[in-house]
């Protein structure tokens, strides 16, 4: 499973951030357009917080 989430509204220019929170077995991570990831974590909310934060943070 995958749900992104973006930066802005309407299409997202090139140097936006485009994160993704995805499921693998168990756990679940963040990941980003720009090479970024998250630690895996067991918590959906955890790996989502994971993804907010970089948004507002918008650095690798």
């Amino acid at each position: 499973m995958r749900s992104e989430l973006h930066v802005g509204s309407g299409p997202a220019p090139t140097d936006t951030h485009r994160v993704a929170v995805e499921e693998r077995g168990s756990f679940s991570f963040a990941v980003c357009s720009c090479g970024w990831s998250a630690p895996a974590r067991r918590s959906r909310d955890k790996a989502r917080r994971d993804a907010d934060e970089h948004l507002r943070c918008g650095e690798d």
